[in-house]
């Protein structure tokens, strides 16, 4: 017989490679008679022993899964210890960690077992104690099983505060070979259902105060990057299409990580894309907040991320018809373009400018890195930067953490005048 000590070691362990975990964005008050509440401005945040940024109780209902995702640790062919929480063990672990204030809430997955519907039914009667019999106020993110019944999704829905659904892999072929008893119907149905639900709980609750919450915080999906031979652009274009239809409040990205040896996976011996999945972030970010497009940060026919700059860097020195930009007049979509300058300090620039024209130490002290604003902007019609540099030297530049020395008769070039031959020689630190 198993201890719930020994379920929670494997349970746990289990979990630690979905990375859909973020801060609450939800707000709940503590009410006399409850336990626990949510702040809308996010969770305290730890780190576990491998480097992952936890808030919660990450753990999963069971492991004994009947599916065989090749890249899962727990697919159903992989030799490893298996468990099941039942619904009462994993509400009263969840309590006795409450109380200690070890967490601040639960983030709920599972492996399949049985069927989708007799796991979702574990979850719900799971968080069903938790909120109903324990009167737990705290935060709780649920996944939701693909294939799973409407009913229990929205059962889930009214349980949980965020909701996520793994689209896993960027693409139907990927799906179809490395994880075959999975669909993208049956992962695009409960994501659809659920944007229909909250948007339905938002028109509702401008009638009735009172209407049962849906999701309060949204929803989330991953994918597994570097498993598939998809390119960052194709990647980067789902990301920004889920945005769209879907109304996600997150997409993560989970590098790889080889933990089962498979013919249709990379070898063992393969390090995880860490850059790659770094890269994909700072993007995602420029979609959100930016007003960037997936066709602009990337294309067809440069699908893939540069490996020296970050995304913005590397828009901004393949454009430039665009810069310089004067500060002193630009509007708040062109600052968001230029490498260096924020959301914030973007809206500090707006700001300061209604007192008087800005100068470049005024910029430093609104926030904009100006190791980086320097060679796309001008202040007051000068650029800051002395000179102007070539593509190769402005990717040399950008990608040193200290910006690249430059004689002061250095030649007065054009960002792309410049060859294949001068960017290995920059990269090589020959020039």
């Amino acid at each position: 017989m198993m201890t719930t000590m020994e379920k929670l070691t494997i349970l746990t362990d289990a979990a630690k490679y979905d990375v859909a975990c973020t801060s609450s964005g939800v707000g709940r008050a503590a009410k006399p008679g409850t336990m626990g509440n949510s702040m809308a401005c996010g969770i305290c945040h730890s780190f576990s022993a491998d480097g992952r940024c936890i808030s919660l109780l990450k753990v999963l209902q069971s492991n004994a899964c009947s599916y065989d995702c090749s890249y899962c640790v727990n697919r159903r062919t992989n030799d490893t210890p298996r468990a099941t929480f039942t619904p009462r063990e994993l509400a009263d672990l969840t309590m006795a960690f409450y109380r200690r204030n070890y967490i601040e809430g639960l983030f709920l997955s599972s492996g399949v077992t049985g069927s989708a519907d007799t796991t979702m039914e574990l979850m719900i009667r799971t968080l069903s104690i938790l909120r109903e019999e324990y009167r737990f106020g705290g935060y709780i993110h649920a996944k939701a099983i693909p294939g799973a019944d409407e009913k229990l999704v929205t059962r889930l829905g009214r349980l949980a505060d965020r909701m996520s659904v793994n689209l896993e892999l960027p693409s139907c072929q990927s799906l179809q070979k490395l994880a075959p008893d999975k669909s993208r119907a049956d992962v695009l149905r409960p994501m659809s259902q659920i944007a229909q639900g909250i948007a339905q709980t938002k028109n509702e609750l401008t009638l009735y105060r009172h209407t049962p919450q849906f999701v309060p915080a949204g929803q989330s999906t991953q994918m597994i990057v570097g498993a598939s031979p998809e390119t960052d652009w194709q990647i980067l274009s789902l990301t920004s299409a889920l945005y769209r239809k879907y109304a996600l409040k997150r997409v993560f990205f989970s590098a790889y990580m080889p933990v089962v040896a498979d013919s249709r996976l990379p070898a063992l011996t393969t390090r995880p894309p860490l850059l790659r999945e770094h890269r994909l972030y700072q993007a995602d970010w420029l979609l959100r907040f930016y007003g960037f497009t997936a066709d602009e940060i990337l294309s067809e026919r440069h699908p893939n991320f540069h490996p020296l700059i970050d995304p913005k860097c590397n828009w901004a020195i393949n454009h430039p018809e665009f810069f310089p930009v004067e500060v002193n007049r630009a509007d708040y979509e062109a600052l968001l373009r230029v490498p260096g300058i924020g959301v914030t300090s973007a809206r500090r620039i707006l700001q300061a400018r209604r007192s008087g024209s800005l100068a470049v130490e005024g910029l430093r002290r609104l926030g904009v890195v100006m190791k980086r604003a320097q060679y796309f902007l001008t202040v007051g019609g000068r650029m800051p930067a002395r000179v102007s540099l070539n593509r190769a030297q402005l990717i040399s530049a950008l990608s040193s953490e200290k910006g690249m020395a430059l004689p002061e008769t250095a030649r007065q070039l054009s960002f792309l005048d410049t060859t294949e031959e001068d960017y290995v020689k920059c990269l090589t630190g020959q020039i």
